[in-house]
């Protein structure tokens, strides 16, 4: 396949990436003067795409602005190109005429929607041809260029054209486009991007031959002009999107005509062998019936015997071939004529005598559809007599009786439905009987009986209807009082079901004021249940007066009402459980209540002792946190006082289990709030625990103070400073600094951190950078400081607590061993190389030392290492936290 796009990829984009094409113009500035060059172009194109619409009236123009002046051609070319017809033109040669005849067709163009912008009747008739040629641009637009709008972003071929103007300039997209429809007529592989006269030559010269797309552009104008006139190229193209588009609607078109033809020419080819097949049958059967009616008797036993064997073969060998002969022939016309119907063709009509295959068929399909409509009828008609006859309405009741009504009118409408059923098989009997059916008795004799049935069902029906509607109006004042009790009972018994699921409903409550509100409840529904016994009588004695009214009319009452299933007994029944339920939720809320008192007494009971020890352990917790931060007398006097403050708090622990026990008692008694107290015994546990979580940790740490102090030598001042500046920076007490705290609390008491190890060898000494950078607040470095922060916070918690303060503060300011000082020892031990081996470790260090080392320092894989050798380097850096062993 041909790769347009690989063949006319280069400047198809400006420097800033961006389309440089112009955007279409629709309105035409009278102001804007034309580029000669464009100008020069735009005529040729536009003449010529007025000439190939013109040439259709059989006229064309020479000089676009001369030729148009009078209208007349104008209005000739929009009637062609639009197929509509024009006012009639003035004739004269007056300028007012060709006034009236410019308007005419710019009144045209406008009511097709088109705006015209300055431009006016006037300057076309005066020859204007910058306004000669914006006319002629929007009558493309409108009435050829519904495919403009594509052509700017032009993807309807392989040639992908980026930029519209740029893109044609080589040829190579003209000769694209040809050969993306016509393959044949273009060789694109054998043209040349270097040499586009020779290409829009080409193309334009195949079109005008094989397309019949008139030359409108010259090669030498596009290839000349740093920018072709747009309006030019789109008019071009447009021709070629016009070209195309009706050989596709051809194509089309050609298509739909075979498959007509193709369809009617396998009718024909059918009917054909069906004509053959039925004269070949025809024929057969005209020589075979003489044959078979010959009735004179043979003169001898031979001859007898050879007719008989001449019998046999006709049966057996040339009878059973003719009979599939007309069952295909059967199937034949079938076919055929199905096929005939779904192509919307007329029925196929055999020639006369060819019939009468179809003929014995139809009397057969006749025959057998009498037999079908028949016996359908006779199915529905089974059991309707002893339906109509039934007196099942003399015990219904009123509800039934109107159902049965119902089914009656619905059998009814059944029964005229299938009229036509009657009268379509006495019409198929009679016809049976015009085409001679040999079984016509048998035929007439079924389709009698069926007719006389017809007639009695019609006698019992009426019959039956009288005897429903009667029975109605006799239960029709019985209805009335059912309905009545019907609505009546309904609600009641709505109202005494819910009365009882209320009674009985269990009811859980968690204080006083819910049990009084359903107390208050319990009253206000006994209150309401003399006015609901006087409705149950009521309604009883509705029931009453339908028995009264039966039994003076002799109606027998059978089922219960039709409007509920509500009875009499059920009302009573319910009642007597209403007024038995009364008492027992009665006692069931007196109950509740004595247990809901003795809850509120456990919950103030519980309240009073948790209201005192909160703000107890509250208050001890301030007072640890203060004794942690104040600095009041040696670390031992602290420890001293923080220990008795120790017993003091484990001497409270009576009032917790205490209240321990009350909660264990509100839990028994499923108490699960109170208003009392906003403190929980899981909060309060909770608080005991901290607290005396608190304070050993408080007691820990000021041991651990103690030991750092003797250990490290450290003055009581020093700590006294120490804890001084951690308290300052420590804003919210909370005994611990953040980074940003801990990082000002180095800077208050002098420690300096470089941000860049090079400003150590400027110009400035050490002690001069260090007053610098702290007197600028800046002096520590986040990357020194991080390497602070992972030895003060090694779990990254993001706070530094007062002990690892110290000990980092004792680190800084004593002489410790480091990991560099440890290798260099090793370096020393090793003869200055930088691996160790085992033999020279259990020489210099004692024999346990010496195998601690050898089991726990990885094998040295430097360049310069040697069989056994160890790393030392990485194990002194384990030792002191900085890799992993």
């Amino acid at each position: 396949m041909v790769d347009y796009h690989a063949a006319n990829n280069q400047s198809l984009y400006s420097a800033g990436g961006q389309q440089i094409y112009m955007e279409q113009e629709n309105d035409w500035d009278r102001d804007l003067l034309l580029d000669p060059a464009w100008e020069k172009q735009q005529r040729k194109t536009f003449t010529a795409w007025c000439n190939s619409h013109l040439r259709k009236a059989g006229t064309q123009i020479d000089n676009i602005e001369e030729d148009f002046r009078d209208g007349l051609k104008l209005m000739l070319l929009l009637e062609v190109i639009s197929g509509e017809r024009l006012p009639k033109p003035e004739r004269g040669k007056m300028r007012v005429h060709k006034i009236n005849n410019v308007n005419k067709a710019l009144d045209f163009i406008a009511s097709k929607g088109v705006k015209l912008v300055s431009i006016g009747a006037e300057e076309i008739v005066d020859g204007n041809a910058k306004m000669t040629l914006g006319m002629i641009w929007t009558i493309i637009l409108r009435f050829q260029s519904s495919f403009t709008e594509r052509t700017k972003s032009t993807c309807f071929f392989s040639h992908t054209v980026f930029l519209f103007l740029h893109s044609w300039k080589d040829g190579l997209a003209f000769n694209a486009l040809i050969h993306r429809h016509r393959p044949e007529l273009i060789d694109y592989d054998k043209l040349r991007k270097d040499d586009p006269v020779t290409n829009l030559n080409n193309a334009f010269e195949v079109a005008e031959r094989y397309l019949d797309i008139p030359k409108m552009l010259d090669a030498e104008d596009i290839v000349g002009t740093l920018r072709p006139d747009e309006k030019a190229i789109m008019t071009y193209v447009s021709c070629f999107y016009h070209a195309f588009s009706g050989a596709q609607k051809a194509e089309t078109a050609a298509n739909r005509i075979c498959k007509v033809l193709a369809v009617n020419q396998e009718n024909e080819h059918l009917m054909e062998d069906y004509e053959k097949l039925a004269s070949d049958l025809l024929e057969w059967i005209r020589r075979t019936i003489p044959w078979l009616e010959n009735r004179a008797p043979e003169k001898t036993m031979t001859e007898m015997q050879q007719k008989l064997e001449d019998f046999g073969d006709y049966r057996r060998v040339h009878k059973p071939p003719k009979v599939q002969e007309k069952c295909q022939l059967e199937i034949n016309f079938n076919t055929l004529q199905t096929k005939l119907r779904l192509s919307n063709r007329p029925a196929f009509m055999p020639s006369e005598g060819r019939m009468v295959f179809f003929a014995l068929s139809l009397l057969d399909h006749l025959a057998e559809k009498f037999r079908q409509k028949a016996a359908i009828h006779e199915s529905w008609t089974d059991g309707k007599e002893a339906m109509l006859t039934q007196k099942d309405y003399e015990t219904a009741s009123l509800s039934e009786i109107k159902a049965l009504l119902k089914k009656h009118e619905a059998f009814e409408s059944d029964l005229a439905a299938h009229q036509d059923r009657v009268e379509q098989i006495a019409a198929i009997a009679q016809e049976l009987n015009e085409l001679d059916y040999y079984d016509s008795p048998s035929v007439n004799a079924r389709c009698q009986k069926i007719c006389e049935q017809w007639d009695a069902l019609g006698s019992l029906t009426q019959s039956r209807r009288e005897s429903l509607e009667r029975t109605e109006k006799q239960l029709e004042s019985i209805d009335e009082l059912y309905l009545e009790y019907a609505k009546r009972a309904a609600p009641f018994n709505n109202w005494m079901e819910g009365a009882m699921e209320a009674l009985q409903d269990m009811f859980i409550v968690h204080n006083i004021e819910e049990i009084q509100g359903l107390i208050t409840a319990h009253d206000q529904f006994k209150s309401t249940l003399p006015e609901a016994n006087k409705e149950r009588e009521a309604i009883q004695a509705i029931q009453a007066e339908v028995q009264k009214i039966a039994q003076y009319n002799g109606i027998k009452l059978v089922g219960n009402n039709p409007y509920t299933t509500i009875t009499p007994q059920s009302i009573d029944k319910k009642w007597e459980k209403v007024q038995q339920l009364v008492p027992q939720r009665d006692q069931a809320l007196q109950e509740e209540l004595a247990r809901q008192q003795s809850n509120d007494h456990l919950r103030r009971q519980f309240a009073n002792q948790a209201n005192m020890i909160g703000p107890w352990i509250q208050n001890k917790m301030e007072e640890i946190g203060r004794i942690s931060i104040e600095m009041n007398g040696t670390l031992e006097d602290q420890l001293t006082h923080l220990r008795q403050y120790e017993q003091s708090i484990i001497e409270y622990k009576p009032n917790i289990d205490q209240l321990e026990g009350d909660h264990q008692l509100i839990q028994e008694a499923l108490i699960f709030d109170n208003k009392y107290t906003a403190y929980t015994m899981e909060h309060l546990r909770v608080g005991w625990e901290q607290l005396l979580t608190t304070i050993a940790r408080t007691i820990n740490e000021i041991e651990n103070q103690i030991l750092t102090r003797d250990a490290k030598g450290i003055s009581q001042e020093q700590l006294h400073e120490y804890r001084t500046s951690f308290n300052h920076f420590d804003k919210d007490h909370s005994g611990v600094l953040q980074a940003e705290e801990f990082k000002a609390c180095l800077i208050s008491l002098g420690y300096d951190v470089e941000n860049d190890k090079q400003k150590r060898t400027g110009i400035m000494d050490s002690d001069d950078f260090r007053a610098l950078l702290i007197s600028t607040g800046n002096s520590l470095g986040d990357a020194e400081f991080g390497r602070i922060m992972g030895i003060v916070d090694p779990n990254n918690s993001g706070a530094v607590t007062f002990q690892a303060f110290i000990d980092f503060m004792s680190r800084e300011t004593t002489d410790t061993d480091t990991a560099d000082q440890v290798i260099a020892s090793f370096k020393i031990l090793a003869g200055d190389k930088n691996y160790i081996t085992a033999e020279e470790l259990r020489r210099e260090l004692p024999p346990d030392q010496a195998e601690y080392c050898i089991a726990r320092m990885a094998p040295y894989t430097g360049p310069d290492a040697v069989p056994c050798a160890l790393d030392y380097m990485s194990f002194s850096t384990a030792l002191y936290g900085e890799s992993d062993l």
